[in-house]
């Protein structure tokens, strides 16, 4: 079967029409699939996460992947998952909420500084060292994402219209400042 390339033109939409439910229905990914989560969330930490991904002693990079999503679909809960992503493989929490909001759109929303600055909240999550309590802060900000944006939205959606929300913000800002940074007025 050939790929009809076109499909990755819109990356989020292959994540979450292809990827998400390829992983429903095989319950692992591949390399490939993996990465492009990866690439969408942070290009610039491809090389790192593979890197990490070969020091568990695999191989190459798809049994890496394989062993970790298959140990994610075999999981039982949300947080062993999250657990599993940051104890197990070294993840942080904006790459683990990304994999698990494409893997599990229904109970993950995607821990970024534009859903942070929407909510004006949650900056020090990430630097929680006990496990407990980064989950229990990750479910606080689960909990506060649902609540915006408008009530029928799905919490992908809300995750969505946080982020366009933020962007707009700063385009507004960066236009009405000339896009002059402090260092330049």
């Amino acid at each position: 079967m050939r790929m009809d390339y076109r499909k990755l033109y819109d990356l989020e939409n292959y994540l979450f029409e292809e990827v998400s439910r390829r992983f429903s229905e095989l319950g692992y990914l591949k390399a490939f699939d993996f990465f492009c989560i990866v690439i969408w969330k942070a290009n610039r930490s491809k090389s790192r996460i593979a890197k990490r991904l070969l020091s568990k002693g695999h191989p190459d990079l798809d049994s890496a992947v394989v062993a970790l999503t298959k140990s994610l679909a075999n999981a039982e809960g949300d947080k062993a998952r999250m657990k599993i992503l940051i104890e197990d493989w070294g993840f942080l929490l904006p790459m683990a909420s990304a994999i698990l909001t494409v893997l599990y759109p229904m109970s993950f929303t995607i821990y970024d500084y534009r859903i942070r600055e929407v909510l004006n909240d949650f900056d020090k999550l990430q630097n929680k060292t006990n496990f407990d309590s980064l989950w229990n802060g990750y479910e606080l900000f689960v909990a506060a994402v649902k609540k915006i944006g408008p009530s029928e939205y799905s919490l992908r959606d809300k995750d969505r219209w946080s982020w366009g929300k933020s962007f707009c913000r700063q385009l507004e800002k960066d236009i009405a400042e000339n896009f002059l940074k402090k260092v330049d007025r």
